[in-house]
């Protein structure tokens, strides 16, 4: 009865110590593994630190863009939108109707990469060598018109108003964008004779143009 009492002691160690060495086994491995997920998780955090130079690069190319638009938007010498045309701002036509007993249509339209403001006032218009200015043909000055691209303006001038014999004979108008324009330019135009003239307001449409008291 002892020695069975032994064996089956002995049987009872071997399997606790068995136990015991498969669970400290089990816990190893645990241990093992559970190591390298915390590498990788450690890998992993670490890498969009490391992708902050970049994430930096597209923040100085997008500034590079910006600073070009500003030297654009100034550059080129134009003028910016929104100021007063000068004459040296338009490019001229002139053009001879028989309205109204025949004048002169002045088309005016902005050079190209300009925009600028034809001013609410009569164009100033002056003929020969003593300056004869052309009156208003209308009581009231007109609206602003905004020059750009295919936007036309037009003026209509009649350089002769009276009915009586004589008067000056010229082939060339000087136009201004108002009395305070520094630089008026000289139009050709057909031989005229000059007696009392007189300008329209600057109007879109050319039938609106016409001079007429």
């Amino acid at each position: 009865m002892s020695g069975n009492r032994r064996r089956a002691a002995l049987a009872t160690t071997v399997l606790v110590g068995g136990a015991m060495l498969l669970t400290a086994c089990q816990d190893a491995d645990a241990g093992a593994d559970a190591g390298t997920p915390q590498t990788s998780a450690t890998a992993s955090a670490t890498t969009p630190s490391g992708a902050a130079t970049p994430s930096g690069s597209p923040a100085a190319t997008a500034e590079t863009p910006g600073g070009t638009g500003k030297d654009d938007k100034n550059g080129g010498g134009q003028k910016p939108a929104g100021q007063v045309c000068g004459a040296n701002d338009i490019a001229w036509s002139t053009k001879s109707e028989t309205q109204a007993g025949g004048y002169i249509l002045v088309v005016a339209k902005a050079k190209p990469g300009i925009t600028c403001t034809l001013p609410a006032v009569h164009p100033t218009v002056a003929f020969g060598s003593d300056g004869t200015e052309a009156a208003p043909a209308e009581q009231s000055t007109g609206k602003q018109i905004t020059l750009s691209g295919n936007t036309t303006a037009y003026a209509g001038v009649n350089p002769k108003t009276t009915s009586a014999n004589g008067g000056k004979e010229l082939d060339s108008i000087i136009v201004a964008i108002g009395n305070d324009d520094p630089d008026p330019v000289s139009l050709p135009v057909a031989t005229i004779t000059v007696d009392k003239p007189i300008v329209t307001n600057w109007h879109t449409s050319p039938k609106d143009a016409v001079p007429s008291r």
